[in-house]
């Protein structure tokens, strides 16, 4: 298997990592913040002047820390990790569960794990990331003057990867909440955490992106930044140079499990809803639209006829969702959410999550050539659907460079779908698309593709640009090929 980059959810340290011949460095910024900027939104404490390298010059962060930093925690989780089903040797004729019936299972083993986090209420109500506490015996949280307390893990979130805890204390120190819709790229943020289990590591960047769709993650517009944060740093603040929490350090992207430039923080709005509903009800209740939607590219544009990329493409509809009652169609292409242009599919999920089950929403959609408006009672998010698709045997070849065969009837069921076909061979067009053997194409040009013969008819029609939606694994996406 090639080596690739992937997304780093496990910001909490699995174990304490010794650094050898290396050293922790700490981020020089070059461009001189304003003094107001840095001492801004530190309540009655007197504004400190920012002090510059006399050869390198920069923001001085210390008001910030000094003020804020004891608000951040170290968390330490115990628990217990079952044993990989590979971990049992199997021969050839062993049923399934050998090692269980006859006292071979391997037994559960210990873990601990780093994480951080902070103290957004005096009686010691915390919030960190899901994942850092999740399936944790016992959680411990550490703060800054070394006192450590048994903490409750009061709810979870897995779909935002947020956390509250609470710990029995007093008159804590306390982060202050900003608005992590104002949060502009390029402008000065840093992080507080446990890397590796240095507790109280402080690091500095700059805001790199905002509102970033990121795989599996479609309920948090991620604020992407370069800020250096590693295993540990999980569930740390993320501040702006008031002084304020703008975001929770969630994620990282490396293909060596530690920095390499690209970091993921959960947007603090986001965040602090799921807090108001676990401390209120335990759980958290989000609307659910039953659509998947991919971007607009150019070349997608022009294959279903707008003048320009905009909206977000209908990519697929869960049955008997809101989605298919309110009639919205795989291909429709979603212009506005209450009245609220909706350019980029990473928008999508968390407007409709922010929305409460039986809210009525109102969309305006591009279908063949002319916007329509629909109706939609928002429903409850539930579980997704797992499914995935076979191959065998020949095929066909044609002008959009595919070799296909029709779904058995036992693939059909498989994947849930009343027709499509499976793809075995790409070429040409296809191939400079993405397309891939396996991928079951469902319709072309928006109309459904229900055998070879209606593939190669569609095709010949086609002019210069085309749309072919396919199902890849569990998901839906619409591919657009140039055939002129």
């Amino acid at each position: 298997m090639s080596k690739k980059n992937i997304l780093t959810r496990g910001l909490a340290a699995v174990a304490l990592v010794s650094v050898l011949g290396g050293a922790i460095v700490e981020f020089a910024p070059k461009t001189l913040t304003s003094t107001a900027a840095l001492a801004a939104g530190l309540g009655d404490e007197p504004a400190r002047v920012a002090t510059a390298a006399p050869a390198i010059g920069g923001p001085d962060f210390s008001p910030i820390v000094e003020r804020f930093g004891p608000a951040v925690v170290n968390i330490r989780v115990e628990g217990t990790a079952k044993a990989a089903s590979d971990d049992t040797p199997m021969l050839p004729g062993m049923p399934p569960d050998f090692a269980r019936r006859f006292g071979l299972e391997r037994p559960d083993r210990p873990v601990m794990g780093l994480g951080s986090g902070f103290i957004v209420a005096p009686d010691g109500l915390i919030l960190t990331n899901a994942h850092v506490v999740k399936n944790a015996r016992t959680v411990t949280v550490k703060l800054s003057d070394q006192r450590e307390f048994a903490a409750k893990v009061i709810g979870l979130d897995q779909a935002t990867d947020v956390a509250v805890l609470k710990i029995d204390a007093k008159g804590l120190p306390t982060v202050t909440i900003g608005d992590a819709d104002k949060v502009h790229v390029g402008e000065w943020v840093l992080a507080i955490g446990s890397p590796y289990g240095f507790e109280n590591t402080v690091t500095a960047g700059i805001v790199s992106a905002t509102s970033r769709a990121l795989p599996n993650q479609s309920y948090v517009p991620f604020i992407q930044t370069d800020v250096p944060v590693n295993p540990g740093n999980s569930g740390g603040p993320l501040f702006n140079t008031r002084g304020e929490v703008v975001g929770i350090n969630s994620q990282i992207y490396s293909d060596t499990g530690g920095y390499q430039g690209l970091s993921f923080a959960i947007p603090i709005s986001v965040a602090m809803k799921v807090q108001k509903q676990i401390v209120a009800n335990g759980t958290v209740h989000r609307g659910w639209l039953g659509a998947t939607v991919q971007d607009v590219t150019q070349a997608l544009a022009d294959a279903f006829g707008l003048a320009k990329p905009g909206g977000v493409l209908v990519s697929s509809v869960e049955q008997d969702s809101p989605a298919a009652k309110a009639g919205l169609l795989s291909g429709d292409v979603i212009l506005k959410l209450n009245g609220s242009d909706v350019p980029r599919s990473g928008d999508l999920p968390p407007r409709i999550a922010d929305l409460a089950p039986g809210t009525r929403a109102h969309l305006d959609i591009w279908r063949r050539g002319e916007t329509k408006q629909l109706a939609v009672t928002i429903g409850e998010r539930h579980t997704d659907q797992q499914a995935q698709a076979d191959s065998s045997t020949p095929a066909t070849q044609g002008r959009l460079g595919l070799a296909v065969r029709p779904l058995s009837p036992q693939e059909a069921r498989s994947i849930d779908e009343k027709g499509g076909l499976l793809v075995e061979g790409v070429t040409g067009p296809a191939a400079r698309a993405g397309v891939q053997p396996g991928d079951v194409v469902l319709s072309f040009n928006g109309q459904p593709v229900t055998s070879i013969d209606a593939l190669r008819g569609l095709a010949a029609k086609a002019q210069d640009h085309a749309a072919l939606l396919i199902r890849r694994e569990n998901a839906k996406i619409f591919v657009p090929l140039d055939l002129g």
